[in-house]
């Protein structure tokens, strides 16, 4: 008996250690009614895409002593192609913003304890886990890690770009 369990917390540990980026990320389906917009503009990281964000409530709840959202705070992402004219121009508004186009994919940021073990070093990024998904919901392959990269450099912002919008929407509730 003993070495059955001995087995078992093995197999636990092992299957643990071997979580890739991603695999317990869940895509969240009622984001649209029980997460709050907070945020729509153009895409800083491609030139031809706009963004919608949203906040679950965990997140809106309020930053730790260390200014960090809690463990369980997601982020969810609407990602658009911008509109493009015939000559493949991406189109702007007025207002200097582009308009969107087709709806491409949802990027959803995750913080658990923990999810900084699943990426290589210098990438944990204080415990955010990133997933892609197909609008319908699907799960996308993609490089994880490429994610975190990007969002790496925003130590001060707690390795989100969006921050400062986070905080003003959690001073309004």
């Amino acid at each position: 008996m003993k070495l059955l369990s001995t087995m078992a917390a093995g197999l636990l540990t092992s299957t643990l250690c071997w979580a890739a980026p991603g695999d317990q990320v869940d895509f969240p389906a009622d984001y649209k009614t029980n997460f709050t917009p907070y945020l729509s503009l153009n895409r800083t990281q491609n030139h031809d895409q706009y963004i919608r964000l949203y906040i679950n409530n965990k997140g809106l709840s309020g930053t730790q002593e260390n200014g960090q959202l809690p463990y369980g705070s997601v982020i969810v992402a609407e990602v658009y192609k911008a509109k493009k004219d015939a000559d493949g121009n991406v189109l702007t508004s007025k207002l200097g913003q582009r308009l969107k186009d087709k709806f491409a994919l949802v990027a959803v940021m995750e913080r658990r304890e923990g999810a900084a073990a699943e990426y290589p070093e210098g990438l944990g990024n204080d415990d955010w886990d990133f997933a892609a998904f197909k609008p319908d919901g699907k799960r996308v392959n993609k490089d994880l890690t490429a994610c975190a990269a990007c969002h790496a450099p925003y130590k001060d912002s707690h390795h989100l770009f969006s921050y400062e919008h986070i905080l003003t929407e959690q001073a309004m509730k």
